[in-house]
């Protein structure tokens, strides 16, 4: 029977492109009926259109239908896809960044982390536990990969209400680190072995090896790490190259980028976590230090606002399906792949519940970790020794996820007060309570439901 993989979400042409390029280049995936569905009708059409000429353009194995119906999207899914947003993007994201920093909460994004993550959790959760019901009802035995952040939260809420769905939380922001390792230890990439770990988005390079000799990689990363990053491209200059290049930049044109670049472009946090921890963040500035209380004293601001910039850009650019060549865009479809039988490996990281993952952290919580795929399943590898430092910065995240789902699951302004009160960037009780009046009368119409 043909594999039926369903991407809600769809309507997103510059994630739906690169998910779709990926399937199409899979042989494994060949024979497989791809479901688009969105709740806008407009883009679905749009993105439907282009992928079913390029399948025919390209004479592709692949066969595809689009619904905005879930119900129908649903039956028979094997693999369902989320990856949404709510309302418009970029008008509710400035709301969750402006509105703390205008009472006064020094936060220095507003995605993930924070009093932003949590205005942006409470916003999305919602729909996607309705997804998540409906699949438990309609296809009880897909594999649910979600790729909505604030993810860490998003996925602790919905394994709390479904603990039996089969949900894995991917990102691939690890490749922002990974990319640099071979070049920074001027070592081909099959020869290094790496090992990354925490939260989504608040997570450290944990270490790096060899893999001919076995020899430890990190004292070498921590030696070569400064002089690296002291000139390297601001992050919407080197994301923009990628964009348009397709691959990383060569000696001549990273020198370029180098020349018109700031010290330590949008990684002062990232100098800061290397030399008072000794772990790299496997992001820069503006996701990690969402999570931290004194990032602001240290965070590249501009770099920040410069990739910000650049990120709504690139989201307005027009995008188009295109025939694959290199690695894969995400890095879902080789985890399909093992899941569908192909030789097991190690993926970097996946998002799972923690149960022993992480010791010192609670089992239900959602944590990042590198995950053994195979056949049918995949399990999260166990971090064992994990930096005492880096797991007290973890800890502090704990009632905040904690209390973003309660929140969440009970509708309870209250709880969503005492989330915002955890969190450790909030140190103020009337920033606070004003934040979160403003949030809940400007986004009534999707927080309606906190009473």
């Amino acid at each position: 029977m043909a594999n039926r993989i369903v991407l809600i979400g769809a309507g997103s042409a510059q994630f739906g492109y690169d998910l779709l390029g990926d399937i199409f280049r899979s042989p494994l995936l060949a024979g497989s009926h791809v479901v688009l569905h969105d709740i806008n009708a407009a883009s679905l059409a749009a993105v439907h259109a282009a992928a079913a000429a390029f399948v025919r353009e390209h004479e592709l194995p692949f066969s595809l239908s689009a619904t905005t119906q879930r119900a129908e999207a649903l039956a028979g899914a094997g693999f369902c896809v989320i990856a949404i947003e709510v309302g418009h993007r970029f008008l509710l994201w400035d709301q969750d960044w402006r509105i703390p920093q205008q009472h006064g909460i020094r936060q220095v994004y507003g995605e993930n982390g924070g009093p932003g993550g949590l205005f942006h959790a409470l916003r999305i959760i919602p729909p996607i536990l309705a997804i998540c019901e409906d699949v438990t009802r309609i296809a009880p035995q897909a594999t649910v990969f979600n790729y909505s952040n604030p993810l860490s939260r998003i996925c602790t809420t919905v394994q709390r209400r479904f603990p039996d769905l089969k949900l894995i939380g991917m990102c691939h922001e690890i490749a922002s680190l990974a990319q640099h390792l071979p070049r920074m230890l001027a070592t081909p990439p099959a020869e290094l072995e790496y090992r990354a770990g925490g939260l989504n988005h608040f997570s450290v390079l944990l270490s790096v090896r060899y893999r001919s000799s076995g020899r430890d990689a990190y004292p070498e990363v921590r030696r070569l790490a400064p002089a690296y990053f002291q000139s390297m491209p601001e992050t919407g200059d080197l994301y923009a190259f990628l964009e348009g290049h397709g691959r990383l930049p060569s000696a001549q044109e990273e020198a370029e980028l180098r020349g018109r670049a700031r010290p330590w472009g949008e990684r002062g946090l990232f100098r800061v976590m290397l030399e008072t921890y000794g772990y790299l963040p496997i992001t820069t500035d503006s996701h990690f230090g969402e999570y931290l209380p004194w990032a602001h004293e240290v965070v590249d601001h501009l770099g920040i606002l410069n990739f910000y910039a650049w990120y709504q850009e690139a989201c307005r650019k027009k995008a188009s399906l295109k025939p694959g060549t290199g690695d894969y865009h995400e890095r879902l479809v080789p985890v399909l792949e093992g899941i569908l039988g192909a030789d097991s490996y190690e993926e970097p990281a996946v998002n799972l519940p923690n149960e022993g993952l992480i010791d010192g952290l609670p089992r239900d919580l959602t944590v990042e970790v590198p995950g053994r795929v195979e056949a049918r399943r995949v399990t999260g590898v166990p971090l064992e020794n994990y930096p005492r430092g880096i797991l007290g910065l973890l800890r502090n995240q704990v009632a905040v996820h904690d209390l973003t789902a309660e929140a969440v699951l009970q509708g309870s302004r209250e709880l969503a007060l005492q989330a915002l009160l955890a969190d450790p960037v909030v140190d103020s009780l009337r920033a606070a309570q004003a934040s979160l009046a403003a949030i809940l009368e400007k986004q009534a119409e999707y927080l309606g439901y906190l009473k």
